[in-house]
């Protein structure tokens, strides 16, 4: 397989150029209402993440948790005598403009005692850089005006497009830190610290990327951190994976509930999955949608995918991507890879289950197996924070029957 290519040469030494020092640059600021609110424990705290799709419950990261859920767990752990609420502002495709129109509804009603702010992407390709300035500065002033501590948030380092050159993004990264340093309000520089990342082990950051410019979980994980460490003024870090709660609650609460499931499977699970769910559910009603696979490149899945699954509104997606659907390199098997599992899930906050199984369960014996690409798989779907389903060294059972253990134990964990 041909070698990852993941950035222009031009690009990462121009952010490389313009990162460089960002930390004498930029002066730290606390938010220090806050912080004598988490250190006094036993008061409430609520918090207010503002911002774009990055900000927000989307498909990149598993539409069930994004940094502003992560910051609220992180904060929760650190300080667990603080009632700590934070809430998730973000909407995908706004601009601080739209910031602007939904302010009072979003953010301010809530009266919260600190606003995190994180727009860029798309102001970068919608609006000049001067309105993106004047409009991040009438943010933060309306913040204030309820009292509100407020942190100011570059976006995360990108995968240079066409509406999203590197070079433009550090531009307005750059308006961002200038507004903090004007306003003498706390920073939290999301582009910095991912760049850094981006530039001491690219195929970490790409692992943590979803597509072009949204992280997945495994990145979300790394702004929560930066954002947290903003808050408390402490380093405070987390796995990049955990296991994943609950991963089949919605499937299991139809079957519980005596209702009627649909289960949109790839081979060879078309065949096997409803007998299992009627194994552990007797008389449960089972629609099983094949997934026709066979002959297919991973690009042609991931099109396939697109406009398969969103207009079936299943309860279940198996992905059993087979070793047959070849990849030209290394970047198309982990763009293939995330998005035939991110256009399996409903846009906005997750819908259903979806459930990836390795292709050692099914396809354990192909000489023509990859390695790196098992374990690419196997680092790509936690990070979107989906199950997977693998097969474990010396397991010779079928396909069928890994795959119902894991249903059952899974049923038994949510009982």
């Amino acid at each position: 397989m041909k070698p990852l290519l993941l950035i222009p040469v031009l690009s990462l030494l121009f952010a490389t150029a313009i990162t460089s020092g960002i930390s004498q640059i930029a002066e730290t600021r606390a938010p220090l209402k806050t912080r004598a609110l988490l250190s006094a424990g036993g008061k409430p705290l609520k918090i207010v993440c503002f911002g774009d799709s990055v900000t927000g419950l989307y498909y990149h990261t598993g539409g069930r948790r994004a940094y502003p859920e992560l910051l609220a767990e992180a904060l929760r752990d650190a300080h667990p005598d603080t009632s700590v609420t934070v809430i998730n502002s973000g909407r995908s495709g706004h601009t601080t403009a739209n910031g602007l129109g939904r302010i009072v509804s979003d953010v301010l009603t809530h009266r919260p005692h600190l606003v995190t702010i994180m727009f860029g992407l798309n102001d970068v390709a919608k609006l000049p850089i001067g309105a993106f300035r004047e409009n991040l500065i009438d943010i933060v002033s309306k913040c204030r005006g309820i009292g509100a501590e407020v942190i100011l948030c570059t976006p995360n380092a990108v995968l240079t497009t066409t509406e999203r050159p590197v070079e433009k993004v550090v531009a307005y990264a750059e308006v961002i830190r200038s507004v903090a340093r004007e306003l003498q309000i706390p920073l939290c520089d999301t582009f910095a610290s991912l760049n850094a990342l981006r530039l001491s082990d690219p195929e970490a950051w790409r692992l943590s990327m979803s597509d072009e410019i949204h992280p997945n979980l495994r990145g979300h994980r790394r702004i929560a951190e930066a954002l947290a460490g903003t808050i408390t003024g402490k380093e405070i870090t987390s796995p990049d994976t955990s296991p994943i709660p609950d991963p089949l609650a919605m499937t299991l609460t139809k079957l519980q509930k005596g209702l009627p499931v649909k289960v949109l499977a790839m081979p060879p699970f078309d065949a096997s999955i409803a007998g299992i769910l009627e194994k552990t559910h007797p008389g449960a009603s089972i629609m099983t949608i094949p997934w026709p696979v066979e002959n297919l490149t991973r690009y042609q899945l991931k099109k396939d995918a697109s406009h398969r699954v969103r207009p079936l509104v299943p309860d279940l997606v198996i992905i059993a991507i087979p070793r047959s659907a070849k990849a030209e390199d290394s970047e198309e098997f982990i763009n293939t890879q995330m998005w035939i599992a991110s256009n399996s899930l409903s846009r906005g906050k997750r819908e259903w289950d979806a459930l990836v199984v390795h292709p050692d369960v099914f396809d354990p014996n192909d000489e023509d197996a990859d390695e790196a690409d098992d374990n690419l798989i196997r680092a790509i779907v936690p990070a979107q924070d989906l199950p997977l389903l693998d097969r474990a060294s010396g397991d010779d059972r079928e396909a069928s029957a890994i795959l119902s253990a894991w249903i059952l134990d899974v049923g038994k964990a949510a009982n």
